[in-house]
């Protein structure tokens, strides 16, 4: 039987909603904010899919180091809404829905939930994981987008 929970969290980053709508939904962007990616491979999309991911993590169990694969699909790609589902055997995945609004001077606000599902042994596991990864992911985020906006340092 399997578990489920979600998770939320908002960042404010100055750029535009486009500018974030292109890093967020770019994966192979992603190793530089998500902690716990190791490589990302873009493949052919799968059917439904904008675009398709093979990812690895480097994950850790206590004194146990390993690696893991998992199969990411980019659903909706917009400037104002993106909609990522990460598969990873057995039986876990990951929902990613991000909101992305324009607010007063020159800021963006986006909002994402994140929805795991996992076999109940591996749930209170993955779910710590997940959530740690991504709110790590999320003060990353800002600083990403606040940067890219910066004119270069000479």
């Amino acid at each position: 039987m399997p578990s489920s929970d979600t998770f939320s969290y908002t960042v404010q980053a100055r750029c535009s909603p486009a500018e974030a709508a292109a890093l967020l939904s770019d994966l192979t962007r992603h190793g530089e904010l998500h902690p716990l990616i190791v490589q990302v491979r873009r493949v052919p999309p799968r059917p439904g899919a904008q675009a398709s991911y093979t990812i690895n993590d480097r994950l850790a169990a206590g004194p146990i180091r390993f690696r893991t694969t998992y199969h990411a699909d980019v659903l909706i790609s917009e400037d104002d809404e993106i909609v990522m589902v990460a598969r990873q055997w057995p039986a876990t995945t990951v929902r990613n829905h991000t909101r992305l609004r324009a607010e007063p001077d020159g800021l963006v606000r986006i909002d994402v939930e994140i929805t795991l599902t996992a076999p109940r042994p591996l749930f209170r596991y993955a779910f710590r994981q997940a959530q740690a990864a991504h709110l790590a992911l999320a003060t990353r985020l800002g600083a990403a987008l606040d940067r890219n906006g910066d004119p270069p340092l000479t």
